[in-house]
């Protein structure tokens, strides 16, 4: 029988063994300390970058899933488990003894998505059900621990060859979801295998979140080194106390010195107080941010904007506020997002953008999962490919109701 009694210091002792092995090593200590506690032939299946397969790590082959198979998101029950993040059983089980129940459950570390975890039971009461959640929770922290330092890692979650720019900004951005004191944040960015200049950023220091959205000039390897030295350039002023318009002055000074006035960089750069809901943003020659409120109407908030940063105009700086309501969300975008074409030249547009945005959330799906979804329109409007990046920020503010942070 599986509860959290008899799984407790069964995930203890596999935490305390993890320390020393590789990402090849986790699908064994996995299943061996699982089954110890009554959860039996345990597997874990990541989720590709683009969030569309499943794929079982076996710890074998260069991407450690040698001989391993493959669920879609998009129509398999390993699937929903991992849009829905829910516990799904499959049928067929009558409880006879002897008989086992076979679960999916979906992996997280708060609210991003790593993929989700097989495993087999011989009761099925809500005890069961929290030993699995808490296996899928533990194993979430151990492919945390693996994969930054991981070439099978990363190749587990690819599913066609990298450009150099992507493989630059993939390994600068943050995790694509984050929840948090308030807030929950989920990014995505496309093509993400041929990603160019565009770049996104969040962070956390006290009561504050940092949002930031770049668009370089360009669509080449040059134009992903100048988003990543814009990014670098933000972080560096925002760690040593810059205001906004000093970080966004700091990130023109240090593109001029690198690119002369030859690269510039569109952005946003935002700071949201989140025990407050004051949102103090500035504009430097980007979309302006939409809001979304009460999920009824949108508005763009509006700020004088200066120059791209790099470009050396010498625009004045404003910096904008807005006091946000609980539930409000903000979304930060590049132009990829609402200018991919159709094969009629047709554009997804920004109404049908914030629409979905709206439609989505109205379905009760998580911002994530709608997130997973609005990128795959955007994909199929434009046959596919998109002819340039295309890149949200998608950041809602709860105030002081932490229900439904985490799914």
């Amino acid at each position: 029988m599986a509860d959290r009694g008899t799984a407790a210091p069964a995930l203890i002792r596999m935490v305390q063994a993890s320390h020393t092995v590789t990402l090849e090593q986790l699908p064994g200590l996995i299943a061996e300390h699982a089954a110890a506690a009554g959860m039996h032939d345990a597997a874990v299946y990541v989720v590709d970058i683009r969030e569309t397969v499943l794929r079982r790590l076996t710890g074998r082959g260069r991407d450690a899933a040698g001989g391993g198979e493959e669920f879609t998101v998009q129509g398999s029950l390993p699937g929903q488990a991992y849009q829905r993040v829910e516990l799904l059983a499959e049928s067929g089980w009558d409880g006879a003894p002897g008989g086992r129940r076979r679960w999916w459950v979906a992996i997280t570390d708060g609210v991003e998505r790593l993929g989700v975890l097989r495993a087999d039971t011989d009761t099925d009461d809500e005890p069961t059900r929290d030993a699995l959640r808490d296996l899928a929770s533990t194993t979430a922290l151990l492919l945390l621990s693996k994969r930054s330092f991981s070439d099978s890692y990363a190749r587990l979650v690819r599913t066609e060859a990298m450009n150099v720019a992507a493989e630059m900004q993939w390994n600068l951005t943050p995790p694509s979801a984050y929840a948090g004191h308030d807030v929950t944040v989920g990014a995505v960015m496309e093509p993400a295998y041929q990603v160019g200049g565009d770049a996104f950023d969040y962070a956390v220091a006290g009561t504050t979140l940092h949002l930031s959205v770049f668009d370089a000039m360009g669509h080449d390897t040059t134009a992903g080194i100048t988003a990543n030295v814009a990014v670098a350039a933000c972080r560096n002023a925002r760690r040593q106390g810059a205001s906004l318009i000093e970080t966004s002055e700091q990130v023109e000074r240090v593109l001029l010195e690198q690119f002369s006035t030859s690269r510039y960089v569109t952005g946003i750069l935002a700071d949201l107080d989140m025990a407050s809901g004051r949102l103090t943003w500035i504009n430097r020659g980007h979309h302006l941010p939409v809001l979304i409120r009460e999920n009824r109407w949108t508005t763009e908030l509006a700020c004088p904007p200066a120059g791209p940063m790099g470009a050396d105009l010498r625009l004045p700086v404003t910096q904008c506020t807005e006091q946000l309501q609980p539930g409000d969300r903000l979304l930060l975008y590049t132009d990829g997002v609402v200018e991919a074409r159709d094969v009629r030249g047709a554009e997804f547009g920004r109404d049908r953008f914030v629409d979905f945005i709206r439609r989505q959330h109205a379905g009760r799906h998580t911002l994530h999962e709608t997130l997973r979804r609005l990128m795959a329109a955007v994909l199929d409007h434009n046959d596919g490919r998109l002819a340039d990046d295309a890149t949200v920020l998608l950041a809602e503010w709860r105030g002081s109701d932490h229900r439904g942070l985490t799914p």
